[in-house]
């Protein structure tokens, strides 16, 4: 599991918010760190004063006779992370959290946020803002129902309200007389004015032939053909989620956080491609690699990212039919669509088709696993060597972890923001340390690291957590309890076209069996160079069923408040499944190549079929890591590698065989030295 933006990302919702965001008993009584009681107001040195910025926000919506205005934490695209020009909610109040709704009337200003991020909003926001800690849009329509008369203009960014969204607050506003009012143009940009962070401008990219599937030309005429095929006839698709367009073309750049993306979107029709983009980004080869000098079925025609919108209401007037993917839609796109020229699906075909990688493309994948888990290995055998001497405090790891990521061949950027997380902070759903506040990591406590890579090839994201000194006899059971939930799951056995939903139960029985659980979902897809969470694969209810060429992260966990939290992520590829007798089965293929920690594995618990599965998986990690460690003259990290992937016994469920270690050892030295 990756910590990152989640307000629009829906598995992430499903994955963060069950139980940590959860409010604990007294936390909604706590006091707020703010006095604005106080004669002036008591703040923190971290608030920020807003005052300037919401009378020139009140400014403009009194200018567009408004009773209050929506700020939600999103982009046009409904990324799960945005960039810095579109971080609008945290501009105009100040609180940097990565998760809440902002309101504003003409007398009061509010924020609604969970519990991960409540004290955090008290020490950066100024008291022109209440601060609301239970979140939803009826609560939001609630506030706005006591706060604004009967008549009231509440005004939002169609752009940066999603199409559920907006459903949402135009059913809990039904019988109030207040009205929902589009504004495409956005209030707060006006007030923030030069201050605004520029759109990135990096170049836009297409990927080496040794890093796609498949061409794009391939792409566009497999979507075509799904076109021509579905019982409502479209004559386009409309393509507004960043890794659709990235992926169909396969270009790539670096606009958003973590992932690859530039600012775009794609109409593509029957008989011809528009691609609405900055097009000064692209250089004459890219230009010329997208045939954007002619008008056939084959070539994409560059318009201005700021024209989709008319150029769809422009489309629509003719005799067409939109496909739309409902999830990732925004309003202001869906509003210029007539409700008979719209085909709507939750995803959109591009959705669909990329969930499920070509065998190139697992290929891909596959390969990047391998050389991540050579730099996990790597931060692991430092983090033994260094941790013992005091040195290692969770932002010194996370850098380190990064730095080692970076030294692997065609490697990017980091995936997500490393969580690394020792003691009670591994216990935090959301816990990313900084260099002014992090704590030491110890032997004496277990330490979650949880990390991923972009690579030209594939996308990773891992969690290990282990322990250097003596776990409690409770924190063994937990971590094989969550081990159990992996391998059960892992070594699954089911039907095709089984949803992931039903699945799940699989990687929690072991823990509900002693009355554990854990509060998040269990896992999410991942892409080819594109998402670490990539949707719509994964077990969550709205995820489509699985299918083969499907990669999703498997990843149990258990957290004790105020004291640890264990989590084991790996990745898996979905393949076809030998059975006894003949039938269409499925199974998981894990594509993570690291061992877990055997200081904390309690040998006793595992069933035969477990211990076997284990043991079988080890014995993989020795032959696709072992031979690039072999490769590099890693001979540290070999060593450690056969240590750590010694076959387990239920009679020496801790102790590894030495003399077998040591004879692999030696041969590996000779064999370099040779």
């Amino acid at each position: 599991m990756a910590g990152a933006h989640w307000g629009f990302c829906p598995w992430l919702v499903l994955l963060c918010a069950c139980a940590w965001s959860h409010p604990k008993p007294g936390d909604l009584g706590r006091e707020d760190v703010r006095n604005c009681s106080a004669n002036p107001p008591h703040l923190p040195v971290t608030a920020v004063n807003t005052t300037a910025r919401l009378s020139a926000l009140r400014q403009q919506i009194e200018a567009w006779n408004l009773s209050a205005y929506i700020i939600p934490d999103t982009d046009a695209h409904k990324s799960e992370y945005i960039g810095k020009h579109d971080e609008r909610r945290a501009w105009i109040t100040g609180f940097k959290g990565t998760a809440g709704t902002a309101v504003v009337t003409m007398r009061k200003a509010a924020v609604w946020t969970d519990s991960r991020y409540w004290t955090q909003a008290e020490r950066e926001m100024d008291c022109n803002w209440d601060l609301h800690k239970e979140v939803g849009i009826t609560l939001i329509v609630s506030w706005l129902l006591a706060e604004i008369p009967a008549g009231g203009r509440v005004g939002f960014d169609p752009f940066l309200i999603s199409l559920d969204s907006w459903n949402s607050y135009d059913m809990n506003l039904q019988g109030s007389n207040i009205q929902l009012v589009s504004i495409t143009t956005n209030l707060v940009d006006l007030v923030w004015g030069s201050e605004r962070p520029l759109v990135p401008s990096e170049p836009i990219y297409a990927l080496e032939t040794a890093f796609t599937g498949s061409t794009w030309q391939e792409k566009v005429s497999n979507i075509r053909s799904q076109m021509q095929k579905h019982s409502k006839a479209p004559t386009a698709v409309l393509l507004t989620a960043l890794d659709e367009t990235a992926w169909l073309f396969n270009l790539r750049s670096s606009d958003i956080p973590y992932n690859p993306f530039f600012y775009s979107y794609t109409l593509l029709m029957d008989c011809s491609i528009r691609l609405f983009v900055n097009r000064s980004r692209f250089s004459p080869e890219t230009l010329q690699y997208l045939n954007s000098g002619c008008t056939e079925p084959m070539c994409v025609q560059l318009e201005d990212y700021s024209q989709v919108r008319d150029s769809v209401q422009a489309y629509v007037s003719g005799d067409v039919r939109v496909w739309i993917g409902t999830q990732y839609t925004m309003y202001g796109l869906y509003e210029v669509i007539p409700e008979e020229k719209l085909v709507a699906d939750t995803y959109s075909p591009v959705m669909i088709t990329k969930a499920v990688k070509n065998s190139k493309e697992q290929a891909l994948l596959k390969a990047s696993h391998v050389r991540d888990a050579v730099a996990v290995i790597r931060y692991l055998v430092w983090l033994e060597k260094n941790v013992p001497k005091g040195t290692v405090d969770e932002f010194s790891g996370a850098e380190f972890m990064d730095q080692l990521r970076g030294k692997e061949d065609f490697f990017s950027g980091p995936s997500f923001q490393t969580i690394s997380a020792s003691g009670l902070n591994a216990a935090l759903a959301h816990y990313s340390p900084t260099k002014e506040l992090n704590r030491k990591l110890s032997s004496d406590e277990m330490y979650l690291v949880d990390s991923g890579g972009q690579y030209w090839d594939g996308t990773t994201d891992i969690t290990r957590t282990v322990h250097w000194g003596t776990p409690s006899a409770f924190q063994k059971e937990a971590y094989t309890r969550v081990l159990m939930g992996n391998i059960d799951l892992s070594k699954l056995i089911f039907p095709a076209a089984t949803s992931g939903r039903v699945l799940e139960a699989f990687a929690r029985k072991a823990l509900w069996d002693v009355g554990l659980n854990y509060g998040h979902g269990t896992g999410h897809g991942i892409g080819n160079f594109l998402c670490v969470h990539e949707w719509p694969v994964g077990f969550q209810t709205i995820n489509i069923a699985m299918a083969k060429g499907m990669f999703t992260s498997i990843e149990p966990g258990y957290y004790h408040d105020g004291e640890f939290g264990i989590r084991i992520e790996d990745v898996a590829l979905v393949v076809g499944a030998k059975t006894k007798y003949p039938g269409s089965y499925l199974t998981f293929e894990v594509v993570s190549f690291v061992p877990y920690d055997r200081n904390l594995i309690d040998v006793s618990l595992l069933s035969p079929e477990q211990l076997q599965h284990l043991n079988q998986y080890y014995q993989v990690i020795r032959e696709k890591v072992g031979p690039e460690l072999h490769r590099r003259q890693l001979l540290e990290e070999f060593e450690w590698l056969q240590r750590h992937t010694e076959p387990l016994s239920a009679r020496a469920p801790h102790t590894a065989s030495w003399a077998s270690v040591l004879v692999a050892s030696t041969l590996a030295i000779l064999s370099w030295s040779s």
